[in-house]
């Protein structure tokens, strides 16, 4: 298995290849919130054309607040996230329906266009992410450490930029289930009748989406195939053993989610949580379906708080934010360059599920394709 080093090493060279109340309109206030010093927030492209970052600091403290959309706490550590940007910028963060999946953020961008409760950024699966770009919903802007993010991590204006990403993983109540499953195979064994779960519905959420991508993977599919993953998963449900309820640590805790196919920096986050309740959660990235993918951050073009978006950006993809991602248990994106400058938190990085072999990525065109496909036979196999 790879050092966390030697796993820094490999993701380097891998990266490098590839609704809730509708609020008022915007008021005269957040207009003229969007143009301050001469500058138009809505379409700065840089912290540089504010003036630099601490205008852009000035600009957003103006605006005061930011509205988030489908970040839940204990997602990536989002919850301290969030909590440390309040506290260093006195901006006031309203965070909507943590558990919405992207498809439901990227409807909130287009139903709520010139509301004030439009969201202002937006964390996606890089599908949406990608078709999000191109139904020109989002503004390009250029993080200050955008030149050390990898190409093919990033839409070349900064309309996205992936932040974190993680592996396929399978968690598992070691207390109650006798041996934890290690690959898909395994999944399919009678004494996991009913107990094997994912975390959400697969034609929207992008976690689960990965998990039927990984599942394809494991069962003779590829990043052109995902066909044998939806087959996977009807087997899964034909053997008594598929489990409809969308994972969370509530179902977990109840004991209502006992296998969970999820990212491995939720699962491992969910570790110490479930540690404290008497639970033991254990995580295995599977043996046979290993499937890495990062999440993207975009900011909404029609934002009804511009600045603030833009340094929400800017403090994700600060050495601050990209280790509170990693103390999350994510690997953040610029991980390979903050290992290279010493900026990384090492002993946080040590603690990152270990993965054998270096991650592979699907091309656009590969997930638009496995995205058409399984909207189109995911009900049908889940249902039928």
């Amino acid at each position: 298995m790879f050092t966390p080093r030697a796993r820094a090493a490999a993701v380097v060279a891998a990266l490098t290849v590839v609704t809730a109340a509708c609020g008022a309109a915007p008021s005269s206030q957040q207009t003229t919130q969007a143009s301050q010093g001469g500058v138009n927030a809505a379409t700065a492209t840089s912290a540089a054309e504010f003036g630099g970052l601490d205008k852009l600091v000035e600009a957003a403290k103006k605006e005061g607040d930011l509205h988030v959309i489908a970040l839940p706490p204990d997602w990536a550590n989002y919850g301290e996230i969030i909590e440390k940007f309040q506290a260093k910028y006195g901006i006031k963060i309203e965070s909507e329906t943590p558990d919405a999946a992207s498809a439901d953020e990227i409807n909130a961008v287009k139903t709520r266009k010139g509301q004030g409760r439009a969201p202002d950024v937006l964390d996606l699966g890089q599908s949406f992410a990608i078709s999000g770009a191109g139904e020109g919903l989002f503004a390009p802007y250029k993080v200050q450490s955008f030149d050390k993010i990898p190409e093919g991590q990033k839409e070349a204006t900064g309309l996205w930029v992936n932040d974190y990403g993680g592996y396929v993983s399978i968690g598992c109540d070691a207390k109650k289930i006798e041996a934890c499953p290690t690959s898909f195979k395994d999944l399919l064994k009678p004494e996991y009748k009913g107990q094997v779960a994912m975390n959400g519905n697969p034609t929207k959420a992008g976690s689960a989406f990965a998990g039927v991508y990984a599942a394809a993977l494991a069962n003779g599919g590829s990043f052109d195939d995902i066909q044998p993953g939806i087959d996977f998963f009807k087997q899964l449900k034909d053997a008594g053993n598929y489990n409809p309820v969308e994972t969370t640590p509530a179902t977990i805790e109840r004991g209502e989610t006992k296998i969970s196919i999820d990212w491995d920096y939720n699962n491992a986050a969910y570790a110490p949580q479930m540690t404290a309740k008497g639970i033991d959660w254990k995580v295995n990235v599977p043996s046979d379906g290993k499937y890495f993918q990062m999440y993207a951050q975009a900011i909404n073009k029609d934002a009804p708080h511009p600045a603030a978006a833009r340094l929400w950006q800017e403090y994700l993809y600060s050495a601050e934010g990209q280790n509170l991602f990693l103390k999350g248990f994510a690997r953040p994106v610029l991980l390979p360059a903050m290992t290279s400058d010493g900026s990384v938190d090492q002993a946080l990085a040590d603690k990152l599920p270990q993965v054998e072999g270096t991650p592979t990525f699907p091309s656009t065109a590969q997930v638009d394709a496995a995205k058409a496909k399984l909207a189109g036979g995911w009900d049908a196999a889940i249902s039928g």
